[in-house]
């Protein structure tokens, strides 16, 4: 009985120390900024970071000289299409947490639990947008063509492609309402790469602050 309380204990005291080391990376390495490029190009791009209080989106042009969006995210894969749409944002996460969680009150322990520890597979949320206003949950940002050619480089890289190299759409009517769809991705969420790690890594891809690390969207948000 001894030998399994003191088995029992040091794990006990294993998952406090895990979890307490966890949350000083996280708040230390969040509140840690990488700066901007410097740059003396014209930032004719606008691009934009959306939150819904929890999670990141990164906001693009669905259409213009360096990118037309819609050849692979189709209208069609969307419940009403809507042709004037000049905006798509594109969210990274859990497959699982995505597909079978509409509201926080219906998430289950298997999903949670596959999403913290790898074992789920990831998808990507897009979403039509005719316009976004600037407010506390979503910040403009004005970038230069060639940073714009490196975010559309992650971005493509970040979903799974079919064998003609085309995105691979998801059917499912988990939408989260007329204009969004879902789209296998690449990676395993988990809790040290999360939906907000990917956006702040979006970020960081085309040169413009962000978090040293961070699995939370606030932080993200404080730079802007």
């Amino acid at each position: 009985m001894k030998k399994i309380l003191k088995v029992t204990f040091r794990i006990l005291l294993g998952i406090i120390a895990f979890i307490a080391i966890y949350l000083i990376a996280v708040f230390g390495l969040s509140a840690i900024s990488t700066s901007a490029e410097t740059t003396t190009d014209n930032k004719d791009i606008t691009i934009y970071i959306l939150t819904n209080g929890v999670h990141t989106d990164v906001v693009v042009p669905l259409k213009n000289a360096d990118m037309d969006w819609s050849h692979e995210i189709k209208f069609e894969n969307v419940i009403k299409s809507d042709t004037t749409a000049k905006l798509v944002a594109f969210g990274w996460g859990d497959k699982g947490f995505y597909l079978n969680t509409p509201t926080w009150s219906q998430l289950k322990f298997s999903v949670a639990f596959k999403a913290a520890t790898g074992l789920s597979t990831s998808a990507i949320h897009a979403t039509f947008y005719k316009n976004l206003r600037e407010d506390a949950s979503c910040k403009k940002i004005n970038i230069t063509k060639a940073q714009y050619h490196r975010l559309i480089a992650y971005i493509r890289n970040s979903f799974q492609a079919d064998s003609a190299g085309h995105f691979i759409n998801i059917k499912t009517n988990a939408n989260y309402g007329d204009t969004d769809a879902f789209y296998e991705a690449k990676r395993r969420y988990n809790l040290f790469y999360t939906c907000n790690t990917w956006a702040n890594n979006a970020l960081k891809a085309c040169g413009q602050k962000a978090c040293l690390w961070t699995p939370m969207d606030k932080p993200i948000f404080k730079k802007y």
